[in-house]
């Protein structure tokens, strides 16, 4: 809270807390501390999105920052980026360069999954498809402005007029998403989605996710919330087809992965968990009504 006091100096802030059913004593801390910022208190833990939308009706600025518990400031980043988008009123959803702990570049300007794109990067075919846009292009120094097709939502400073025309996050996203689906509907209304790179923010990465779910190995992600978020999002975006295309993509990358595993080390190797895999994601098709609704 004190970063956020001195990151946005000179500039009259308006802080919204959502308590999503944390399990320490977060919301009294709160209260004792920040009796100045409104909180409200989930019982549930309703995801990350729908977290988010319940603060809309209470919101009075011009523009929304939502700051994820485990994103941390610079002193001038608040100062430098709404300077930005006051300068540039096409700019409706602005992101920031985001580097890990031990100040390792993250992804922070992002491209929008297609089945196919996914299909190349988790099979590493990617590099004979040179044409193709992966989602994280990370082969250029990060130093200047850039347009992109999305920003991470950890810090998601959002245009209160893109929010009164196109809403916030799509409630059907427990997890994962929510961001790329929105930075879609707001380049579809002409809105500029914009990487900015002249202040940092240091993420760390999964601490949302802790509260639901084990994270997988990758230390990034709940493998079913993945998978869901995705289904959901391809059938809205790319139709029937997309999602079918996406499911069958999936059960054929897993076989190419379990194949290439098997020639290198002249072994079978992780075949329960590929199998497994593609049982999560025909599971999750069928529940998901063809990723028409959300299981939860």
């Amino acid at each position: 809270m004190d970063a956020l006091r001195e990151s946005s100096y000179g500039l009259e802030v308006q802080t919204i807390i959502v308590d999503n059913a944390s399990r320490d004593d977060s919301v009294a801390l709160v209260r004792k501390e920040f009796p100045h910022c409104t909180l409200i208190i989930n019982e549930v833990n309703v995801g990350f999105g729908r977290a988010n939308n319940q603060a809309l009706d209470l919101v009075k600025g011009r523009y929304v920052l939502l700051l994820n518990t485990d994103a941390f400031m610079s002193p001038d980043t608040i100062s430098k980026t709404v300077a930005y988008m006051d300068a540039h009123p096409r700019c409706g959803i602005l992101g920031v360069k985001l580097v890990d702990r031990d100040g390792r570049l993250q992804p922070s300007a992002r491209y929008f999954p297609t089945p196919w794109n996914l299909f190349l990067q988790r099979t590493g075919m990617n590099r004979f498809f040179k044409g193709v846009r992966m989602v994280d292009d990370m082969a250029w120094d990060h130093a200047s402005v850039r347009h992109c097709d999305w920003v991470p939502g950890c810090f998601y400073l959002v245009r209160n007029a893109v929010i009164s025309q196109i809403g916030l996050f799509d409630p059907r996203y427990f997890l994962y998403y929510e961001e790329t689906d929105h930075c879609l509907a707001a380049r579809k209304a002409g809105w500029d989605v914009i990487f900015y790179p002249d202040t940092v923010v240091m993420h760390i990465g999964g601490e949302s996710a802790k509260s639901d779910s084990e994270i997988t190995q990758s230390g990034s992600q709940i493998e079913m919330l993945q998978v869901e978020s995705e289904l959901l999002y391809f059938r809205k975006n790319h139709d029937i087809a997309g999602v079918w295309l996406a499911v069958l993509l999936t059960i054929l990358g897993d076989m190419i992965i379990v194949i290439k595993r098997m020639l290198k080390q002249n072994r079978p190797v992780g075949l329960g968990a590929y199998a497994k895999h593609i049982m999560l994601v025909w599971s999750l098709f069928w529940r998901t009504r063809c990723g028409t609704r959300p299981t939860r």
